[in-house]
C-alpha cells in the first residue's frame, strides 16, 4: 500500500466520513466514503526565483469506487484465465497449434498486458514432442535402409494459478482517490471540497465541447491572430450560453422534483433531470417554419409544438407565444 495512504490509516490524521443528501429520500445523507487529508509545501523556480506555497491533500476512500474496480479486477482475472487455456487447444482438425517457444512466450504475455493483470496469474504449461521415423525411398524395408526421423513439437497450458497474495496487496489500495487545494479550510471544508471534486466530470465535459461537433474549435480554419482570438472569444460565449440553458433545465427539473421522457432517441421512454443541451435542441430539430404568399398576401406557418417541447420553454422562463410569433401574416 502505498505510504500516503498507510499513513493516514496508522493513526496520524482524523479519518472523517464524507456524506451527500439523497433528494429521491427526503434528503436522507448517505455516506459517499472516508478520508483524511494534510498540507503540503510546494516550491518552484520561475526567473530564477523561488516560489513557496502551500496546498492541502485530501485522500479519499469509496467503498463503492473500490467495489466497482475490485469487480472490474476480478472480470479481467477470469477473462485472462480462459483465454490463456484456450490458446493451446488440444489437437484436432482446425485447431491450430504453437510449436515455437518464442511465440508461445509472445502470445501468453500479450494477454497479461492487454488485460493489465501483470503477476497476477501464473501459468503451467509442457512441451509436447512426438518422434515420427520415416524410411526413405519407395519399397518395403530393408535392414540398411536409410531413415528420416520428424520432430513435431507443439506447448500446451496446462493450468492457470491466481497468485493470491499479489492480488491481495493490489486490491488493498483500490478506492482511493486524490484531490488537491490551495483554497484554505475556513473557506472550503474537507466535506465541501470532496463533494465539489465528484462533479469535475461535468466541469471538463462542458469545456470539452470546445473539442468536438458542439462548437469545434479544432481545426481552425483561420490564419491571423486576430482571428483566431476573436472566434475563441465567439465559441466561448456560445459556450456560455449552451451551459446556462443546461443548467437552468436541470435546476427546474430538481426544484420540482421531474424528469423529461423523450430526449433520447435509442429508448423514448427514457427519463432523466440532468438533460445535456444537445439532448434538448434536438428535441426541436423536426420543427419547420412555412411561407406561404397566396393573393398578395404571405402566410407563416409553424410546427405545433408538443407537450415535450412547451415544457422546456416554460423550464427556460419562456413561453409559447414567443414561438407562435412566427405565425405573422403581412401583405
Amino acid at each position: 500500500m502505498p505510504d500516503w495512504i498507510q499513513h493516514g490509516l496508522d493513526g496520524n490524521h482524523e479519518i472523517r466520513t464524507i456524506y451527500k443528501q439523497d433528494l429521491d429520500k427526503n434528503d436522507q445523507k448517505i455516506s459517499l466514503g472516508t478520508g483524511y487529508e494534510f498540507t503540503r509545501t510546494c516550491t518552484a523556480q520561475e526567473n530564477d526565483q523561488s516560489i513557496t506555497w502551500k496546498e492541502r491533500v485530501l485522500l479519499v476512500h469509496s467503498d463503492a469506487y473500490a467495489k466497482t474496480m475490485i469487480q472490474g479486477l476480478e472480470k479481467r482475472l477470469a477473462t485472462t484465465s480462459k483465454k490463456l487455456m484456450s490458446l493451446t487447444p488440444a489437437p484436432g482438425q482446425g485447431k491450430r497449434q504453437i510449436k515455437e517457444k518464442k511465440e508461445f512466450e509472445e502470445k501468453t504475455q500479450a494477454l497479461l498486458e492487454k488485460h493489465n493483470v501483470q503477476g497476477l496469474l501464473q501459468h503451467t504449461f509442457t512441451r509436447h514432442e512426438e518422434k515420427q521415423v520415416r524410411y526413405i525411398g519407395r519399397g518395403r524395408s530393408e535392414e540398411n535402409r536409410k531413415e528420416q526421423t520428424t520432430v513435431s513439437v507443439r506447448y500446451e497450458i496446462i493450468s492457470v494459478d491466481r497468485q493470491e497474495d499479489a492480488i491481495a496487496a493490489l486490491k488493498k489500495p483500490l478506492g482511493w482517490k486524490t484531490y488537491v487545494t490551495n483554497e484554505s479550510v475556513e473557506c472550503l471544508s474537507f466535506e465541501d471540497a470532496v463533494l465539489i471534486y465528484r462533479k469535475e466530470w461535468t466541469i471538463g465535459r462542458r469545456s470539452h465541447r470546445l473539442k468536438g461537433a458542439t462548437l469545434a474549435m479544432d481545426p481552425v480554419f483561420v490564419k491571423r491572430n486576430d482571428q483566431i482570438e476573436g472566434l475563441t472569444n465567439l465559441l466561448s460565449i456560445a459556450l456560455r450560453v449552451l451551459i446556462l440553458i443546461e443548467f437552468v433545465v436541470c435546476r427546474g427539473l430538481q426544484q420540482n422534483n421531474e424528469k423529461l421522457a423523450g430526449l433520447h432517441a435509442e429508448n423514448s421512454k427514457k427519463m432523466t433531470d440532468t438533460p445535456t443541451t444537445e439532448r434538448i435542441l434536438k428535441a426541436y430539430s423536426r420543427i419547420t417554419l412555412t411561407i406561404v404568399e397566396l393573393a398578395g398576401q404571405i402566410f407563416h406557418h409553424v410546427t405545433p409544438l408538443s407537450s415535450l417541447q412547451k415544457r422546456i420553454l416554460e423550464l427556460l422562463g419562456l413561453t409559447e407565444r414567443i414561438y407562435l410569433g412566427l405565425e405573422i401574416s403581412s401583405s
